[in-house]
């Protein structure tokens, strides 16, 4: 019997969870046999305070789940020693002694091509065959036999056309089970229902892609390279990248269906309409939802202070939107719109280096820019850390934000999400509860070795740049 990291065995396991759970006992310990096919768990009873296991094994979806319960005991030495006798029987015993009798369908294998060679996206290619994902490979693989494919078409849209799309998905899925939430997957839409214990929330996922012609070529333009026409850029078109996506979604008119009636409903948005955009562009979107324009200033005594006021219309060309999506009709219907501008396969490939996957070879080093706790901080300061050092850690949660809907008929409140950033608007001013650690925009650095001859550790030559990467002189030049 081995010992695993929390971590391992969330990633492994986590998605079994029920919220139940957390108010009958506490989880102490985290075990495997020598192959991580069986799992263990040992947990003190709050009830009877005594202690107690749980012994898991794949079902026939490749699902972890409860196959015995060993008997509790005053003493946790004795529960611990009970768990081992346990988890070395289970480990001898065949796979059929795992299957629940339930299961439905097949594990999704989202790496073994469906589609011609010429077909896949890029993006999917470095993912699925480059040694520099190869953690964030094996994560997701791990975590596939957990995630129901409601459309029946996850696996073809994730390899082509619709990988942004869909990956997106697969954050969001990561990110609500961390906080508690299951899972009831019985509608195709929202994307998903979400239950923890009383409370039920639909979560709505979806991307700003680039704009296409008719004949489904891309006609973005370009971003500016310029200070004043990257502002201009900020202010006024990407406004409407956002406004496209979410009042096309509004217009699905969600709140009307029978499951979905008295509800609260999220807006979970990620920007992919040119590559990285997400890191240097995500923070238009506070203007645009809430309809005002920022000035920031420091007074004669060199405090800072921060001036909201309305603003008309976003105008760029010959295109025009109305600025404020949480005042638009029926946009009350909508709780809150959820973003998370580090959420890129990069943050899969950093969590999933921690719960000990991929290549061992592999080396992350990330670095960007944060909160600046200091309320006279006019700008976000930097930060750099090394994914590899073992005082090194992240959530799924560590980046999000969620812009509360002051009209809201159904709100949401801080306890939805607790450890993501709240944004709300109150008396003509834009609020924030900002976590200690909240960052804005990141670049990982991915070291793999150059193989020289027999040598599996040669020097660290091959470089890669993690995709939630904006290049520094864009950085610089912010608006």
């Amino acid at each position: 019997m081995k010992l695993l990291d929390r971590r391992r065995f969330d990633a492994l396991a986590g998605y079994v969870r029920r919220p139940e759970g957390a108010l009958i006992s506490r989880e102490l310990e985290w075990y495997s046999d020598d192959t991580e096919r069986v799992l263990g768990l040992l947990l003190l009873d709050f009830t009877d305070r005594d202690y107690g296991g749980l012994v898991l094994g794949r079902d026939a979806r490749r699902r972890f789940r409860a196959v015995t319960f060993p008997e509790f005991y005053i003493s946790r030495d004795a529960a611990r020693e009970a768990l081992r006798v346990e988890l070395d029987l289970w480990s001898r015993k065949p796979d059929s002694e795992f299957l629940q009798g339930d299961e439905k369908g097949t594990p999704m294998d989202v790496f073994v091509p469906v589609v011609p060679a010429n077909r896949l996206n890029p993006a999917f290619v470095r993912v699925s065959t480059g040694e520099g994902f190869s953690p964030a490979r094996s994560l997701i693989e791990s975590m596939m036999p957990y995630y129901e494919d409601v459309d029946g078409n996850f696996v073809e849209q994730f390899q082509t056309s619709a990988f942004d799309a869909r990956f997106w998905e697969l954050y969001l899925f990561a990110l609500l089970n961390e906080n508690g939430f299951v899972f009831d997957r019985s509608f195709q839409a929202p994307d998903f229902f979400c239950r923890r214990f009383t409370e039920d929330v639909f979560v709505e996922a979806m991307t700003v892609n680039p704009t296409s012609s008719r004949a489904g070529v891309v006609v973005e333009p370009p971003v500016p390279d310029d200070t004043a026409g990257l502002k201009e850029y900020y202010q006024e078109y990407m406004p409407m990248k956002w406004g496209s996506t979410l009042t096309s979604k509004l217009r699905k008119k969600y709140w009307l269906l029978p499951h979905v009636q008295n509800k609260p409903i999220a807006f979970a948005i990620q920007d992919f309409h040119v590559p990285r955009a997400m890191t240097f562009l995500s923070h238009s979107i506070t203007s645009y939802l809430y309809g005002v324009s920022f000035v920031a200033l420091y007074d004669a005594y060199g405090k800072l202070a921060i001036t909201t006021s309305p603003r008309g219309p976003h105008k760029w060309g010959r295109k025009s939107i109305e600025s404020g999506f949480f005042n638009l009709p029926e946009s009350e219907n909508v709780s809150a719109v959820l973003t998370n501008p580090t959420a890129t396969i990069s943050k899969f490939n950093r969590m999933a280096q921690l719960a000990g996957f991929g290549s061992r070879s592999v080396r992350m080093l990330c670095f960007g820019f944060c909160h600046d706790h200091d309320p006279n901080a006019a700008l976000p300061r930097p930060f750099k850390f090394d994914v590899s050092n073992h005082q090194y850690s992240e959530t799924w949660v560590e980046g999000a934000n969620v812009f509360h809907n002051p009209n809201a008929t159904h709100p949401l409140d801080e306890s939805f999400l607790p450890h993501a950033a709240h944004h709300r608007f109150e008396r003509g001013q834009v609020i924030s509860a900002i976590p200690r650690f909240h960052p804005y925009q990141s670049q990982t650095v991915i070291l793999v070795p150059k193989r020289i001859g027999k040598d599996p550790d040669g020097p660290w030559s091959g470089v890669v740049l993690g995709n939630n990467s904006a290049p520094p002189s864009v950085i610089d030049r912010l608006p």
